[in-house]
């Protein structure tokens, strides 16, 4: 092997930096050339990309983001193409699998979340040579037990519930703290815990505005007038109904989802009486240095793609399975979001001590 091709795809996430320095070092201490392609599947599809050099690697470890851009539009199935000061959209995906033999690139190395990986297996099909690796905060991929980013985000998340503890607390309030995780509510669980909320409200558990209000004001007979309520962006309103902000046209993932944490202020208010108020973290929760594992877990998975890509062994991803990194191939990646199962450990744990879910 003599060439190594790597892209980051879909949103971002802290730790994928960590993930290209590990491939970097792998792939030099192999005497193996990489090349970065800058902004995703478009830098494959444009030919936009850059050697990788120590100089470009030299502090990525605690560096959030991505040196390459990223972006989760430019589909090679279904690429933006101008003509005739119109924006159409075509099948490029033969231009990708040409590009990448063009460039004598022996191997792609991706790095990308459930859409990024749905792509690269296509293209694997297609006749191109790829590794996966799995990347997302909100750690609902198929596949693997934890993704790189999620644990930053719930350092994140924890943090800002600490804060919002002191305030709540002082003026008598329910706060609100509104999380990302797309459908699942893997970073409002952990965080919930560990910020000491007293609701967690996450899409796999329904609730009603009763079982929420019956916690709120025993908290109150007990001497406690104030709450923490932690709620998942995926998780339904009383009628079942996810709270959508809007839709994006061209976007590989058109719905966002946004504006539940308002929509329980305003319920806690009607319904108790107590003064509310809703925070939206957004994305802080996808910035900023990653911690330490998962510094530790995105290095461990790039030296892992490295390795399988040095030894031909295509059409994979890395993965985490009972703390050891392994692999599997792309066809035995379950499709769909990996969510909370309502008996989940933690859930349990969390019943346990006196924090409600809402049912």
């Amino acid at each position: 092997m003599k060439r190594l091709g790597i892209l980051t795809g879909g949103g971002d996430a802290p730790g994928l930096n960590a993930v290209i320095r590990a491939v970097a070092k792998v792939a030099g201490a192999e005497g193996v050339e990489l090349y970065g392609f800058r902004n995703g599947y478009s830098g494959l599809i444009r030919g936009d990309y850059l050697k990788l050099e120590k100089q470009h690697i030299s502090g990525l470890l605690h560096r959030g983001g991505t040196i390459l851009g990223t972006n989760n539009r430019e589909n090679p199935f279904n690429f933006p193409v101008e003509e005739d000061d119109n924006i159409v959209y075509k099948d490029m995906s033969n231009k990708a699998v040409d590009n990448l033999e063009t460039l004598k690139i022996d191997c792609l190395i991706v790095i990308g979340g459930d859409g990024s990986l749905a792509i690269a297996r296509e293209l694997t099909e297609k006749g191109a040579r790829i590794v996966g690796v799995p990347k997302t905060i909100d750690n609902d991929m198929q596949g693997t037990e934890q993704t790189f980013g999620f644990d930053t985000a719930v350092t994140t998340a924890t943090e800002a519930l600490d804060k919002l503890h002191t305030t709540a607390e002082s003026h008598h309030r329910v706060m609100v703290l509104e999380l990302m995780g797309r459908y699942a509510g893997w970073i409002a669980l952990y965080s919930g815990v560990a910020g000491g909320a007293d609701v967690i409200l996450i899409p796999e558990i329904s609730w009603t505005m009763e079982n929420v209000a019956k916690k709120i004001i025993s908290r109150k007979e007990e001497g406690k007038p104030f709450s923490i309520i932690v709620v998942a962006e995926g998780a339904k309103n009383p009628k079942g109904e996810q709270v959508v902000r809007e839709t994006i046209e061209g976007s590989g993932d058109p719905v966002r989802l946004g504006g539940i944490s308002h929509l329980i202020a305003r319920l806690v208010e009607t319904t108790t009486g107590f003064e509310s108020r809703a925070t939206v973290l957004g994305h802080l929760q996808r910035g900023g240095s990653p911690s330490p594992f998962d510094r530790i877990l995105a290095t461990r998975y790039g030296e892992a793609a490295a390795r399988l890509a040095l030894s031909g062994e295509y059409g994979k991803m890395v993965s985490l399975r009972n703390g050891l990194v392994t692999s599997l191939d792309f066809g035995d990646i379950s499709s769909g979001c990996r969510t909370v199962p309502t008996n989940h450990v933690l859930v349990n744990a969390a019943k346990n001590i006196g924090i409600s879910f809402g049912d």
